[in-house]
This record gives C-alpha cells, sequence and structure tokens, in this order.
C-alpha cells in the first residue's frame, strides 16, 4: 500500500507516465470514475475506458476489458471493488502495462504481489487525481493539505 513516503514513486509515476486505461470509467458524469478520468483527460494525458456496457465515453472509445486495448498502456487505473483486482492485475500484466493503480479504498494483496513479480509498478488506495493535483497544482484551492507551503504556483506541463 502506498504511503506517504511514496510521494516521489507517486509523482514520477505521474510524470512519466501519458496513457491511463481507467478500469469502470462510469458513463455518468458525477461518479467518481468519470470526474478524476475527465480530470486527467483535461491535463494532457489519453484516457482509454474498459467497461463492456459503454461503445464511448467522454469522445475516446470504450473496450471491453484491457485485452482489447490496440495501444501501450502506462497505467491501470482500477474503479473496481477489491475481490476484482487480482483478474485486472493478471490483464495488466498481459498487455505490459508499467503501473497498476487501485484508487481509494482499493486494495488487493494478492494482485500486488503478483503485478509487483510481473515488474509492475503498484499503487493502492490513492486517487490518481487528488495525487496529479497535489504533485502539479489543483487541490490547494480546495484546502487540501499537500505538504507543500509555496506562494509560486506550480508550472502547468500540458500534453
Amino acid at each position: 500500500m502506498a504511503t506517504d513516503d511514496d510521494s516521489e514513486k507517486l509523482k514520477r509515476i505521474l510524470q512519466a507516465s501519458r496513457t491511463i486505461a481507467v478500469v469502470g470509467l462510469s458513463t455518468q458524469w458525477h461518479r467518481p470514475s468519470y470526474f478524476a478520468a475527465k480530470y486527467m483527460q483535461e491535463h494532457g494525458y489519453r484516457v482509454i475506458p474498459v467497461n463492456p456496457t459503454a461503445d464511448a465515453i467522454m469522445g475516446e472509445k470504450s473496450y471491453k476489458s484491457l485485452r482489447d486495448i490496440p495501444v501501450k498502456v502506462d497505467i491501470v487505473d482500477c474503479f473496481r471493488r477489491s475481490a476484482e483486482i487480482p483478474a485486472i492485475a493478471e490483464e495488466a500484466i498481459a498487455i505490459g502495462a508499467k503501473v497498476l493503480w487501485m484508487q481509494l479504498g482499493v486494495t488487493n494483496a494478492e494482485a500486488r504481489r503478483r503485478a509487483e513479480a510481473a515488474g509492475l509498478e503498484v499503487v493502492e488506495d490513492h486517487c490518481v487525481k487528488i495525487e496529479h493535483g497535489r504533485f502539479f497544482g489543483g487541490l490547494g484551492w480546495a484546502g487540501v493539505n499537500t505538504k507543500v507551503i509555496s506562494a509560486k504556483r506550480p508550472a502547468y506541463r500540458g500534453g
């Protein structure tokens, strides 16, 4: 599970990644998965929806599974129950993803062990949107403790 000590790891992952497959991305704008994915898309990331019930979400073709995605994926962002993560981890390994990222409240020790053994980096119980905002701007206005005191706004690194 990621901790406060993992800040540099999380920042490095977000800086090095450009393509995020969001497993469980909702078509409904008010759901957390949609909100987080839209934020990442608007901050220069390619967001690829993985939702077997949708044809397209946020202007991107939606895929039934990770294995159906025809491009390289950096981060597999999981908006699914913890019990479903081992199967998603196996797909992430199969497609050569670099990172298995489990959202807030989602952890699975078995999936973590399997993904790490296959060479993936693993993040558990963290929101990709919150972490991006913490490191690259976007949270301070909401009163979230970013652990950074500065009057200088971070540079936007558009994509």
